[in-house]
């Protein structure tokens, strides 16, 4: 007669050496996001536009989404990518803001100071491996100068008379440099609104997670502005002339 055995439940499987010999290792990345972001200098300050969608993956979730935002009196910072570590990077500029107006001593951040305080954070949180998935533009006048500067999620920075995020890099900054570089001290506020207009139409047309409706912001030498939400006009005319693709 064979032998019974009994087996208790926790001794049914014993635990077996894991094969994986990598570290274990968590994963971010964004959820709700919003796309590109376009700025300019000209003639009196600088320009700043961003459309309204939040995009839940590849849905089109979130139609009145506003991604510029004013910082102290002189400052507007525009944002692409991921709105939680937006509204964390928000409550961060907000608490700085208040302990710098809590000193009390006459001082204020203007947007140097805003611009490489951004820089630290994102260079910071990339350094400890739990980077913002953002990227930011920040711009301002500062005694007399415009600033214009650029940040994205590994801490990477620059200033350029013209800048755009996501798709706005390959669809709009072409037009920018075009239209705006070697031109900056010329172009009056007028023919900037038509450059914001024009640029982001294009985005609308050729950026699938884009919409029409879109926010403008300026810095000038009164401070900062940023308009409501309103619609591009475009024109889909010359969809009559598309062939192919099945139609």
């Amino acid at each position: 007669m064979d032998p019974i055995e009994f087996r208790l439940p926790h001794t049914l499987q014993r635990p077996q050496a894991t094969t994986n010999s990598e570290p274990v290792s968590h994963s971010a990345g964004p959820i709700v996001t919003g796309t590109s972001v376009i700025a300019f200098k000209y003639k009196d300050g600088i320009m700043m536009a961003a459309d309204c969608l939040g995009s839940y993956g590849r849905m089109s979730m979130f139609l009145n989404e506003r991604r510029l935002l004013t910082v102290g009196d002189s400052t507007l910072v525009g944002m692409s990518g991921d709105f939680s570590d937006y509204q964390h990077m928000r409550h961060t500029l907000e608490n700085i803001m208040t302990q710098e107006y809590d000193m009390d001593d006459g001082q204020s951040m203007g947007p140097k100071s805003i611009y490489k305080c951004v820089s630290k954070i994102m260079y910071n949180r990339r350094s400890r491996l739990n980077p913002l998935w953002n990227t930011y533009v920040v711009a301002g006048i500062d005694k007399g100068e415009k600033v214009l500067g650029y940040v994205d999620y590994l801490g990477t920075t620059y200033e350029t008379p013209t800048i755009a995020t996501g798709f706005g890099q390959h669809l709009a900054l072409p037009t920018l440099r075009k239209l705006v570089e070697g031109h900056e001290d010329e172009i009056t506020e007028e023919e900037a609104i038509k450059i914001v207009d024009r640029c982001m139409r294009v985005l609308f047309y050729r950026d699938s997670r884009a919409i029409s409706k879109i926010i403008r912001g300026k810095v000038t030498a009164q401070g900062v502005e940023i308009t409501e939400p309103y619609t591009v006009e475009t024109n889909w005319d010359i969809a009559d002339y598309v062939h192919g693709y099945g139609f």
